[in-house]
């Protein structure tokens, strides 16, 4: 029986145990995603306590180099857990993710200040986000895989893009959470001891979480290849022998969401306020309103490309990413708010699109048995390279070029390119998730 065929005929969950899959799944995005941004949303707090310096700019690419040192660790996370995943099953190994994202960032808002301890506490930083990368490079692709391979064949566009979304959600609340606190504080205050509250938070939201993912029931694609006895031994090998191809598309479409996403969560915030002098409140409120218009175009982006397929809505996402980006950027340096409102609001859109379609690819170029330690290893990858130096490199654009701009040609270039790649990618979206190496020996 074809793949093609297969598609309708796979395990599944019923509705109640799906929707169960996909809260835990949503926690774990928000988790995630939170324990990053809301260092990028204190990153001005963070320069002044950890990195002082006659230099605000050189305390600034300090910060974000310590940002960028917690996605080294992504590809180790994502080579351990995606081994853990493939071998053992997705759902114990999900539980030790968040609880492991959550402690690391508890501990940043433990962590004493460098006039308190000296250099050690930038190391101590360091720490906090080395065990923080290593958590975020499993959590991805291990809790979207889960809920793919829970979903009906034809909706799992539209659930996967939906968990994925809500990656998105915590730039905002995180945003909402800061300016709050700003405002009920005061900048004293909140410089003083309360920019440690929404890293207390990361600790506790990680508790219910937890308790969630103990109550979800195992993939059953991943069960149904436990029960035919092809549970890959070495997922990574097998990956590298027998899916190079899937490897490089997966690693090219992880760049642009990469950079987009660490574009609008973790440098635009800062670009705003530190290169285009707003307020910090106006930077956070335009960030926050530009994600929202994101988190409503990922889930419809997802589910019009199990109707319509997934090249062409990666192909659509690229390509107005592309277009879109320097007009974005020169609305948004424009030097007020509504203009920023705008131009980021139609970056977050046209990226949407693209976020919303690339996460179910990633887990339908590879096969059951090695989908974890594949798609990990791809996404993660790319993102030390694109996502994680995303801010940092940007900073250094616009100091080196004296243009605002300079980010926005950086991103349409790759944009572009990835757009060229997009055209050539394999058609999955009526594939089976169970593939022929899933149940029979090649």
């Amino acid at each position: 029986m074809s793949d093609t065929a297969t598609r309708t005929a796979g395990p599944h969950t019923d509705q109640h145990g799906r929707r169960r899959v996909l809260v835990s799944a949503a926690l774990g995005q928000f988790v995630e995603f939170y324990d990053f941004v809301i260092y990028a949303y204190t990153a001005s707090v963070i320069a002044t306590l950890f990195f002082p310096g006659d230099s605000r700019v050189a305390s600034m690419l300090a910060t974000f180099a310590v940002y960028a040192v917690g996605f080294v660790m992504r590809p180790v996370g994502g080579l351990l857990f995606g081994h853990l995943g493939d071998r053992a099953g997705r759902k114990g190994v999900l539980a030790i993710i968040i609880l492991l994202m959550g402690a690391s960032t508890a501990l940043v808002g433990v962590l004493p200040t460098y006039e308190q301890i000296g250099i050690l506490a930038p190391i101590l930083l360091v720490v906090a986000r080395l065990l923080q990368g290593l958590s975020v490079g499993g959590e991805a692709i291990g809790s979207n895989a889960l809920v793919a391979e829970h979903s009906p064949p034809a909706r799992r566009g539209g659930y996967v893009a939906l968990a994925y979304a809500f990656g998105v959600i915590p730039a905002v609340f995180a945003a909402l959470f800061v300016l709050a606190l700003n405002s009920v504080l005061g900048e004293a205050a909140f410089t003083s001891w309360g920019w440690r509250i929404p890293f207390l938070l990361g600790g506790v939201i990680s508790l219910v979480g937890i308790y969630i993912r103990r109550r979800v029931a195992e993939s059953p694609a991943f069960e149904q290849t436990k029960r035919a006895e092809r549970v890959a031994k070495a997922p990574l090998l097998s990956v590298l022998r027998e899916h190079r191809r899937a490897l490089g598309f997966a690693f090219v479409m992880a760049s642009l969401s990469g950079l987009g996403f660490y574009s609008l969560t973790g440098y635009f915030p800062s670009y705003l306020s530190e290169a285009v002098k707003l307020t910090e409140s106006e930077s956070l409120i335009a960030n926050s309103v530009a994600l929202t218009m994101a988190f409503i175009a990922m889930p419809l982006a997802g589910r019009l490309s199990d109707r319509v397929g997934r090249r062409p809505m990666l192909v659509a996402g690229a390509l107005s990413s592309a277009l879109a980006a320097v007009p974005a950027y020169w609305l948004a340096s424009s030097g007020s708010l509504a203009p920023a409102i705008i131009g980021e609001s139609l970056l977050a859109i046209t990226l949407g699109i693209f976020f919303g379609t690339v996460g179910i690819v990633w887990l339908e170029l590879f096969p059951t048995r090695t989908r974890y330690s594949g798609a990990a290893m791809s996404l993660n990858a790319a993102y030390v390279v694109f996502g994680g130096t995303a801010p940092l490199f940007s900073t250094w654009l616009v100091d080196a070029t004296g243009s605002l701009l300079a980010p926005a040609i950086y991103l349409a270039v790759l944009s572009f390119l990835v757009f060229v790649v997009a055209c050539r990618i394999p058609e999955t979206y009526q594939v089976s998730l169970v593939q022929g190496e899933d149940r029979t020996v090649r």
